[in-house]
């Protein structure tokens, strides 16, 4: 009982912010919402931003699981294939969680304070280095189309550095770099997606996002899974 009520407040959370903003998320509202005191909720979460880094921690654990196994479907040699299953579950769970996926990468909670090590550092450390591990395996084919000397191990936080030293210890500064690019590429049109921007714009923003997909994987070298 006690964790699907922890579970039922970590949703209601969700719902105030898909309806009124991060400034919505406020334990007095989720007890008012669920018919308990204010010092029930307390029992379960003393703080309002403890319980906002638990949902951040629970929302970025999932994706990246989704992520981990989608990708883990194909062989490591499947560069492109990797690729495109990490981009589409992705892609899939920003669209089944936008309040998630906002309170991860977009509006932040006015006045939260993360915890010295941040709200979700685990998962963090495994979507770069899932994302890392990605270009990894794309370099052999991605390296001659791209610059070579630009970057240097200092133009990057030296906690990135240390993982990437660790775990990818053959990739030079500039496939670093290209990670974060890939990241970016990845991220841009799923943003502009959750917050509405595409719908204007488009009726098939999947079309298009699996377009910019094919597009970053023949960048790499590679060629789509479909040959396209």
């Amino acid at each position: 009982m006690r964790a699907q009520t922890a579970q039922e407040i970590k949703t209601i959370a969700l719902d105030l912010m898909a309806a009124g903003g991060p400034d919505a998320i406020s334990l007095r509202a989720i007890a008012r919402e669920m018919g308990m005191t204010a010092n029930a909720i307390y029992g379960y979460y003393a703080t309002r931003d403890e319980l906002v880094t638990t949902l951040i921690a629970d929302l970025y654990t999932a994706f990246v699981e989704s992520a981990e196994a989608a990708r883990d479907q194909l062989p490591p040699q499947d560069a492109a294939g990797r690729l495109l299953a990490w981009a589409t579950a992705f892609r899939q769970w920003a669209l089944a969680n936008p309040a998630g996926f906002r309170l991860v990468y977009g509006d932040p909670v006015p006045g939260y304070q993360a915890p010295p090590e941040g709200a979700a550092a685990e998962a963090e450390r495994r979507a770069c280095t899932g994302l890392t591990g990605l270009v990894a395996g794309a370099w052999p084919d991605a390296e001659p189309l791209q610059s070579h000397g630009t970057y240097q191990w200092s133009d990057f936080d030296p906690g990135l550095v240390a993982t990437v030293h660790e775990r990818f210890p053959d990739l030079p500064p500039d496939a670093v770099a290209l990670a974060l690019r890939v990241w970016g590429r990845l991220h841009g049109l799923v943003s502009l997606e959750v917050y509405g921007h595409l719908h204007t714009q488009t009726a098939n923003p999947g079309k298009v996002y699996r377009t910019e997909i094919h597009d970053l994987i023949r960048s790499l070298g590679l060629t789509p899974p479909d040959g396209s």
